[in-house]
């Protein structure tokens, strides 16, 4: 599944390649509001796990792992609502929120990027930077704060130029189109939110 090979003028790998589609497909349903997005996230968060080890994006890989779980969590969370609604509906964050968000943001990149200092990545502050946003936003969309599709777009265009220099020519392209679809999403995701900001913004 590691062996290189050539598509569309990309070198590439076909465990990357299911990684791409499956990725691709995961982000269609999040802006369709389809539960069975989180399932296709778990197979590619698996897939993509053993790319970025190859790649030697640690925090990544990790990323991946969190990501599997927190995706079971978001599962339940859309599925069983707190207000007993049928599904969980799509709110805004209020100030609060937003501040948690930054904070949260700013205390993981500065621990991650700690940690993996410690290990042979070569990008430990970028890697961290984005891993840490990449956690903040999931847990954002797990609770289907319309914010989370901000988050994507600035993490996902700082995507691309970390999987270039890593060598993941498909993946900085994939990257490229969820900056797109981050956007179709939030544009998607506004027109059900509500005008007023949810006040239990972390529940």
């Amino acid at each position: 599944m590691n062996d290189s090979l050539l598509l569309l003028g990309f070198t590439t790998t076909p465990l990357e390649l299911i990684s791409f589609v499956l990725a691709m497909a995961t982000v269609a349903l999040n802006i369709r509001q389809n539960h069975w997005a989180w399932l296709l996230g778990i197979i590619s968060s698996g897939a993509y796990g053993f790319v970025f080890f190859e790649s030697r994006l640690y925090g990544d890989m990790v990323l991946q792992l969190v990501f599997i779980s927190v995706s079971f969590w978001g599962w339940y969370q859309w599925l069983h609502p707190d207000n007993g609604a049928p599904v969980l509906p799509v709110t805004v964050l209020a100030w609060r929120g937003w501040l948690a968000s930054i904070v949260a943001w700013a205390i993981g990149f500065a621990l991650i990027a700690w940690l993996l200092t410690s290990t042979d990545t070569d990008v430990p502050n970028a890697d961290g930077f984005l891993t840490a946003g990449s956690l903040v936003g999931q847990f954002l969309l797990s609770r289907k704060k319309l914010e989370n599709w901000i988050v994507w777009i600035v993490v996902d265009i700082l995507y691309v130029a970390l999987y270039i220099h890593k060598g993941l020519p498909l993946t900085a392209v994939l990257y490229g189109i969820f900056v797109l679809m981050a956007a179709a999403g939030w544009r998607a995701w506004k027109n059900s939110a509500p005008a007023a900001p949810d006040a239990m913004v972390l529940k």
